[in-house]
């Protein structure tokens, strides 16, 4: 029986599963400061409550409710709210609706939901019901796509979400609050070096100015730096600064600053532009730095935004790009050099983690030529394996918005890599290294026959026809 006496077709307390520690959830919103000790949190049909114990743990305010294991709870408004694995569990699309209304009517500042996803439909058996499964132990299961969950949590809370990762949204009640979380994704703010002296406190500031491209605002600068530097007026700190930072440093910055500005207003256009105001203060900074008005720097993120729908464009950016791997349909890059990619990619590629989710675990991601379509692809030991398996893939279309997920960790002949320091910008410390082993399988005549050696069992075939073998990252005679 549901919590207003309505009778439930399904036992959705099944459903609730213990945990040793924070759900998937729950600590990617802690990842993202959405979480944090000066925040309420209630967790909103909270299971056995293992979220509101983890969180608690973490010196968080956070307590929960459950119609079933804890009717007792308080249900009364926090700034965050976690609806987890809650919506795809009622079979009733009216409760279901009525639930998320309800979720968002007690958030304060942001909701937080997440559901299974369809690519789970295999571990899921049973009789279809209405929209889902309802299984042998009569739970039931609605299985969302990850933009089917993200337009039904808009179209019901009436604002723009954000996929934080596949099958987890952000929705929040203000714009501020939303922006400033785009911010921090795309232009993390920036670090301070440790200051315990007014000479070290300057230092900072220079390297800061060096970084950025202008000198910091009070606002955004440590409070124990602010003390350190008091006995200095603005002029003063400027006239150092000036003096002491390195002149094509700053340029640098300066350039670095006005792309990322670019990047994050055409992201931010892709998930709804708001008001100057809105904009957290260091963007806000940015913009009158480096641009003659906010309206001419809006101008030219949209351009930006528009190119990446001529093909021809986008081709030429990856022609031009000093990383990654170019193959006739698309670009690779390596996680840890995504940042070196022009900033029409790097907008290409941001534009699809809002739209879908990036997720949690991913090594390269691969952008496609023509039509605009994105995969982050797992190979979990590419740092180790000379030649790293693929474990998984998880595409969006970004003309659909459609997703899908393969996992290839049952695969009896995966797919691998080669040629791993193409994926990597030259100044990566382990370019040399691959590189030599690359020119070793060369001339050892390993890639003679590129269709076969796409997987495993093909690679291995080629390697004891060359009577080679592999220790580590060194090609050896086969013994």
């Amino acid at each position: 029986m549901g919590p207003t006496g309505e009778q439930w077709l399904s036992n959705r307390r099944l459903t609730a599963i213990g945990r040793s520690g924070l759900s998937v959830p729950a600590r990617q919103a802690v990842m993202d400061q959405q979480i944090s000790p000066q925040c309420s949190v209630l967790d909103y049909g909270c299971g056995r409550g293992d979220d509101v114990r983890a969180l608690q743990s973490l010196a968080t305010k956070a307590s929960g409710w459950d119609p079933h294991f804890y009717p007792e709870g308080r249900l009364e408004s926090a700034d965050v709210v976690l609806l987890t694995y809650v919506l795809n569990i009622i079979e009733d699309p009216a409760e279901r609706r009525h639930t998320l209304l309800k979720a968002w009517e007690l958030a304060g500042e942001t909701l937080v939901v997440s559901t299974r996803l369809t690519w789970e439909r295999s571990k899921v058996t049973g009789d279809d019901l209405g929209d889902g499964v309802l299984t042998s132990r009569r739970t039931f299961q609605h299985l969302f796509t990850a933009s089917e969950l993200k337009s039904y949590v808009e179209e019901v809370t009436g604002v723009r979400c954000v996929s934080a990762m596949p099958g987890v949204i952000y929705a929040f009640k203000r714009d501020e609050a939303r922006l400033a979380y785009l911010a921090r994704r795309i232009a993390p703010a920036a670090t301070w070096l440790a200051s315990d002296d007014a000479a070290s406190a300057m230092a900072s500031v220079v390297d800061y100015t060096e970084q950025r491209g202008r000198g910091p605002r009070l606002e955004e600068m440590p409070a124990e730096m602010v003390k350190l530097l008091s006995h200095l007026t603005t002029a003063e700190v400027q006239r150092v600064v000036r003096a002491s930072a390195d002149a094509a440093k700053v340029a640098e910055g300066a350039r670095r600053s006005t792309l990322t500005t670019l990047l994050f207003l055409g992201v931010e256009l892709f998930n709804g532009r708001g008001p100057f105001g809105c904009l957290p203060l260091s963007v806000q900074l940015d913009v009158r730095t480096f641009f003659s008005s906010y309206k001419a720097a809006c101008q030219r993120s949209d351009r930006l935004l528009l190119k990446l729908r001529d093909d021809s464009y986008v081709r030429g950016a990856m022609n031009g790009s000093k990383v990654g791997k170019l193959t006739p349909t698309a670009l690779y890059v390596h996680r840890r050099t995504i940042d070196h990619m022009p900033v029409v990619l790097r907008l290409y590629e941001h534009c699809a983690s809002i739209a879908a989710g990036r997720p949690q675990d991913w090594t390269v991601v691969k952008l496609r030529h023509q039509g605009r379509g994105v995969s982050w692809l797992d190979y979990p030991e590419f740092d180790s394996d000379p030649h790293p398996r693929l474990r998984s893939s998880y595409m969006v279309d970004l003309a659909t918005l459609k997703t899908s997920f393969m996992s290839y960790e049952e695969t009896v002949n995966r797919p691998l890599l080669h040629r791993k320091h193409e994926f990597l910008h030259p100044s990566d410390p382990d370019v040399p290294k691959y590189h030599r082993l690359t020119n070793s399988e060369l001339r050892a005549g390993l890639y003679t026959n590129p269709h076969i050696i796409g997987t495993e069992e093909g690679w291995e075939a080629e390697l004891v026809r060359c009577g080679r073998e592999l220790r580590g990252h060194r090609l050896v005679m086969r013994k």
